[in-house]
């Protein structure tokens, strides 16, 4: 089914164990009014030929890539995605020297039928985003920034020993326990399997 919306960027701070770089994940926090968020992934890729044919073919994820256009960014919360730093006057200083820490994103989209698909990105590094400004002219053009990050999967293993990078749930869906909706912006998702799975 088709979404018709975007809306409950939130984002969560990372912070890694210093000896094994496993993540836990801070309070979510809202982040800007969502306009646009475009996902795309890479996978590494193996094919193995056996009796002259295509035997067995291997997919797995590489990274990934989020574009999120947003209404404003703001200076406290650019300065915690771009690890860039607010002075004693409030300006955010961007130096060569900065490097954005990691974060969870979380999100979600409208669909057609009024439910909601719900998702986090387990750990997503930004860029410094780009600027387009324009001098007013006869008719108002809005000038908003987009900001685009690489996704990671997780250092932390789920507890079938699996590393996620993404997690999604559609509202409504038949096995959706509805307390994961419930608390879906409360806490970073963790997975949950049953025994045996």
């Amino acid at each position: 089914m088709s979404t018709i919306g975007l809306d409950s960027l939130y984002y969560a701070t990372i912070t890694e164990d210093a000896e094994t770089g496993v993540e836990t994940y801070g309070t979510p926090m809202a982040l800007s009014p969502a306009m646009k968020a475009d996902l795309s992934v890479e996978l590494a890729e193996a094919m193995l030929y056996a009796d002259d044919a295509a035997a067995e073919v291997v997919k797995e994820f590489k990274s990934g890539k989020i574009s999120l256009g947003v209404q404003e960014l703001g200076t406290a919360k650019a300065a915690a995605l771009l690890g860039a730093t607010v002075d004693s006057k409030g300006v955010l200083i961007s130096a060569a020297e900065d490097v954005a820490p990691p974060v969870a994103i979380g999100f979600r989209a409208r669909k057609s039928n009024g439910k909601y698909a719900y998702y986090w990105l387990y750990k997503v590094i930004f860029a410094v985003p780009s600027d387009s400004l324009q001098t007013k002219g006869e008719s108002i053009t809005f000038a908003t920034p987009t900001i685009e990050g690489t996704i990671l999967r997780r250092n932390k293993a789920s507890t079938i020993s699996n590393h996620p990078w993404r997690s999604f749930v559609v509202d409504g869906e038949t096995g959706v326990d509805a307390t994961a909706i419930t608390n879906w912006f409360t806490t970073v998702y963790e997975p949950t399997y049953t025994t045996g799975a």
